[in-house]
């Protein structure tokens, strides 16, 4: 997955994808992405950065469920009092992670770690499948280019990592993308 520079063949499924539905809402246009990079002390990862400049800068009908959110926007669901955002911040999990997995007591450390993780440092909120369920795009850390769900059971990362995998898929913005427009449960199946 290339965060840097944006592949043309990923760029023309995007544009497949979004710009025929009659929803979607224009591009925002570089001006308006590089201002959003500069407020923040960010680049934003590639493809997505591209996508929301030149294709596409929202579509209510999906994805996720209600809707793609446009840059710089949270869900109306989103909880005003939640720890402030901070873009440039390395988003902190590298891995899955669901919070009771192990029916034990956190730890100081795995605690501030949850805490960090609710606070959605180091990414961008795609949207919302309800219930308390968003999806991230990581713009910050190792993960960057990622998207990830986190609710209030754990924080999963779409896309096929090395071994098994919650949330199978290809990996990244477009792979997220293509995922939903094919249709395709978000879950592996149990």
């Amino acid at each position: 997955m290339n965060t840097e520079t944006c592949d043309p063949a990923e760029l023309a499924a995007l544009r497949e994808i979004f710009a025929s539905r009659p929803e979607a809402v224009p591009p925002a246009g570089w001006e308006a992405v590089r201002s959003f990079e500069a407020e923040h002390g960010i680049v934003l990862p590639e493809p997505y950065r591209t996508f929301v400049a030149e294709v596409c800068d929202g579509l209510p009908a999906g994805p996720p469920y209600y809707g793609l959110l446009p840059l710089a926007q949270v869900p109306d669901d989103w909880d005003s009092d939640r720890p402030v955002r901070l873009l440039a911040e390395s988003f902190p999990l590298t891995a899955a992670w669901l919070w009771e997995d192990d029916g034990e007591e956190l730890s100081e450390e795995e605690s501030e770690a949850l805490d960090d993780s609710l606070s959605d440092h180091g990414s961008l909120l795609l949207g919302t499948d309800g219930c308390g369920m968003y999806w991230h795009l990581v713009v910050t850390g190792p993960q960057r280019g990622h998207v990830w769900m986190i609710d209030e059971n754990g924080a999963i990362p779409f896309g096929t990592p090395p071994g098994p995998s919650l949330m199978p898929g290809t990996p990244g913005f477009t792979g997220w993308a293509t995922h939903w427009a094919q249709g395709r449960s978000w879950f592996a199946d149990t």
